[in-house]
C-alpha cells in the first residue's frame, strides 16, 4: 500500500491554479479611439489584476483556480477625468454643478460634451435621474463574440457612487460602436466622485466557447472598419430597437475587420 504524506497531498491540490489551464482556443479582441482628438486622456484597457500581495498558501483565495479564471476575464476602464458632481432641483429643472470649481482640471465647457443627461420622459423611474459619460472606445473582433459592460465590483473605494451603473451587451463582431457609460443616480443628496486613473467600470467578452481566454490588442483604424462604424452610427436617433438591425450589419460586413495596429 502506497500512502501519500500530507504535504505531498496539498501540492497536487495547488497545480491547477493556471488561469489559462484547459482552455480551448483564444479569442483575439481590437480596441480603438472612435475619435484621435482628446483619446490620449483615456487610458488602454488593462487586464483585471489584484493589487494586493500574493498569499502562497494553498488553500487561500488568491490562489484558487476559480477565483483566477473569474478574475482573468475582465478589462478594467479608467476614469479620464477628476469630478464631484452635485444635482439639484429647481422650478423642476434638473441642475449639476463640478463642486471642485476653479480646482477642477475639466472646464465647464468640456464638461458639457463629455457629460449628458437623458430626457426625463426616457428615464426608467421618475425620480431617478440617467447621466451619460461620453467614452472614446470602440471593441472589434472577427470573433463571434458579445462585450459585457459591468461596474467595478471587484475594486474597493470609500466613496460609494449614489446609484447604479446602467450595463449593456452587444455583439462587436458585427456592431463595434462607442461604449458609454450610463449612471442611473438613485440619491440626489449624495455627490457622484470620480476620480482620473480610478476604474470607471469593466468589460468582459463573451464567446462560443466560455473555456476560451481573451487577447486583447489595439486595433488599426483601416477604411473598411471605419466605414463599418459610421454605418451603425447614429442609427438609434431614427430606431429604436436597434438589434433588429443585426442581421444587416452581419450581411453588409466585410469579412476582416481587425487588423493589429502598427
Amino acid at each position: 500500500m502506497k500512502i501519500f504524506s500530507r504535504t505531498k497531498f496539498a501540492t497536487q491540490e495547488a497545480e491547477p491554479t493556471a488561469p489559462n489551464a484547459g482552455r480551448g482556443r483564444g479569442y483575439t479582441v481590437g480596441w480603438l479611439p472612435q475619435l484621435e482628438r482628446t483619446s490620449v486622456i483615456w487610458d488602454a484597457p488593462k487586464p483585471f489584476r489584484q493589487d494586493n500581495a500574493k498569499n502562497p498558501a494553498s488553500k487561500s483565495v488568491a490562489q484558487c483556480p476559480a477565483v483566477l479564471d473569474f478574475d482573468s476575464r475582465f478589462f478594467v476602464i479608467n476614469s479620464p477625468i477628476d469630478l464631484q458632481l452635485r444635482l439639484s432641483v429647481v422650478d423642476g429643472e434638473l441642475g449639476i454643478t463640478n463642486l471642485l470649481y476653479d480646482k477642477s482640471p475639466v472646464r465647464e465647457s468640456a464638461l458639457q460634451q463629455i457629460i449628458q443627461f437623458q430626457p426625463q420622459a426616457e428615464w426608467r423611474h421618475p425620480n431617478r435621474p440617467v447621466m451619460q459619460m461620453l467614452t472614446t472606445y470602440v471593441f472589434v473582433s472577427d470573433d463571434p463574440l458579445f462585450i459585457n459592460q459591468y461596474p467595478p465590483f471587484l475594486h474597493y473605494t470609500q466613496a460609494q457612487r449614489p446609484g447604479v451603473q446602467i450595463n449593456g451587451r452587444f455583439p462587436i463582431d458585427i456592431w463595434p460602436r462607442t461604449l458609454q457609460w450610463g449612471f442611473e443616480w438613485y440619491d440626489m443628496s449624495k455627490d457622484l466622485i470620480l476620480k482620473r486613473g480610478e476604474p470607471l467600470f469593466y468589460v468582459q467578452f463573451e464567446g462560443p466557447d466560455p473555456t476560451a481566454p481573451v487577447r486583447l490588442i489595439e486595433a488599426k483604424r483601416t477604411p473598411e472598419l471605419t466605414s463599418h462604424i459610421e454605418s451603425i452610427t447614429g442609427v438609434t436617433e431614427f430606431v429604436s430597437q436597434t438589434y433588429s438591425l443585426f442581421e444587416n450589419a452581419r450581411e453588409r460586413r466585410p469579412k476582416r475587420l481587425l487588423y493589429p495596429k502598427d
